[in-house]
């Protein structure tokens, strides 16, 4: 009998460290497919500035930065597309096929922008292909995030669900933190003719590489044990159905959650760079460095955020951040326009310490919500939305409050005003949802 216990015993923890070392591979898998997304999606807008010269010719100030935020823009306005097209997609051929989707196309697209002729060569065209691009690519982005955070949170254990969420979040502040090492050396190592020449199209092409790697290694992936019982519930045909009231329940609070995350975190990662080089006056490299060392604190803070999470809940740490951001706003603005490099550190480190809340609240929240069966068109669809309508625009429309009004404090209220909106929403209905079950639905 104690043999057959030991055995039993024995088996039990085979089975726990199978588990352990599948979740190691699976967060691997999608943490390098992630990383990659993400580092072509950012540094876009880390050379912004270049490739509005390059596509948009202006002589007037500010009017090539705009335009080339407003193509920026674009890349967001597509995600609901991509989300209407490929979040189905994961909830009927399973969360693995959306990711070898969309890591294809989001490399194909970011590599033919790298070759893409500019406006001296190819005229009116020039603009008018880099829309086109950044709007496939957009879609793929659009059908990224939220299916690569189902996938790793579906995949965790129950009381580590949000710190499987800060792998997503982790990985995507890596990619952005290299996207800005990369762009600081290449201003640094090269003349500025040559990085408006071909120097910005180098970490365009570079995806390439990196794109065949995460296709062969998400192609090795399973789907996730979640959507295997999803799939076990309808050839059974024992599927609950989810009453309307309950998915636009969810769906607002969607809306609020990832409307929160996406404005502070296109804040934090793309507009502020432009902001301390065009509106502040600091030179390029100098933004660039700045905004690497608040990266890293970014992208440190994130699996602290999941383990504290996992302890406390959801409910008061996206509160918290929505209150944060509502309240100290203006005086990190303040900060970074003084220009003095200790205050624009503290500024961007209290920035990215918010931020990184709002981002692994957002995955976690996504698949927290929304019930199993309708998980992955739910939550694309209503995380693309906002970031479409609101965090998309953000940076464009913060340069442009400051092209029209002249003051440099006032892109903070637009961040203040939309989170607390968030607030109030967010407020009245979440619920603490650690605990919930991610199979029901």
């Amino acid at each position: 009998m104690k043999q057959t216990l030991a055995n039993m015993e024995f088996g039990v923890d085979e089975v726990e460290s199978h588990g352990k070392v599948d979740l190691r591979k699976r967060s691997v898998a999608v943490g390098i497919g992630n990383f990659m997304e993400w580092f072509d999606f950012a540094i876009y807008g880390y050379f912004a500035s270049i490739i509005g010269h390059a596509f948009f010719p202006s002589t007037a100030p500010g009017i090539s930065l705009l335009s080339s935020l407003a193509v920026f823009a674009v890349g967001f306005l597509s995600r609901p597309l991509g989300a209407i097209v490929l979040g189905p997609l994961g909830d009927r051929l399973g969360r693995r096929a959306v990711l070898i989707i969309t890591v294809f196309g989001m490399g194909l697209t970011t590599t033919l922008i790298g070759l893409l002729p500019g406006y001296s060569t190819l005229g009116i065209a020039a603009p008018a292909l880099l829309v086109v691009l950044r709007f496939v690519q957009g879609m793929m982005v659009g059908g990224e995030w939220s299916s690569a955070g189902i996938y790793i949170v579906e995949s965790a254990r129950p009381n580590g669900r949000a710190t499987a969420a800060s792998i997503i979040t982790g990985t995507a502040g890596a990619a952005f933190l290299s996207g800005t090492f990369i762009a600081a050396a290449i201003s640094v190592s090269l003349s500025d003719a040559s990085v408006a020449s071909w120097g910005w199209r180098l970490p365009f092409l570079a995806s390439i590489v990196m794109t065949v790697v995460a296709m062969y290694i998400r192609r090795k992936l399973g789907d996730t044990p979640v959507y295997q019982e999803v799939q076990r519930k309808r050839a059974a045909h024992t599927i609950e159905v989810v009453p309307t009231r309950e998915r636009m329940r969810a769906l607002v609070m969607t809306l609020a959650f990832s409307a929160l995350f996406g404005v502070s975190l296109y804040y934090f990662i793309t507009y502020a760079n432009n902001h301390l080089t065009q509106t502040v006056g600091l030179s390029k490299p100098t933004s660039l460095w700045l905004c690497s060392i608040s990266l890293v604190m970014y992208t440190i803070f994130q699996p602290l955020v999941g383990k504290l999470s996992d302890k406390i809940g959801r409910r008061p740490m996206v509160l918290g951040s929505a209150i944060g951001l509502t309240v100290l706003s203006y005086p990190i603005f303040l900060l970074m326009n003084t220009g003095n490099y200790v205050a624009i550190l503290v500024g961007l480190t209290i920035l990215a310490a918010l931020v990184s809340v709002t981002a692994v609240m957002d995955v976690v929240l996504l698949v927290e919500v929304f019930p199993a069966s309708i998980r992955s068109s739910g939550a694309a669809v209503g995380h693309n939305l906002a970031l479409a309508v609101l965090a998309g625009p953000g940076p464009f429309i913060a340069a442009a409050l400051i092209q029209y009004t002249h003051n440099p404090n006032i892109p903070a209220w637009y961040l203040a005003g939309v989170s607390l909106v968030c607030l109030a929403v967010l407020w009245a209905m979440l619920p603490e949802t650690k605990d919930r079950d991610l199979t029901q639905g």
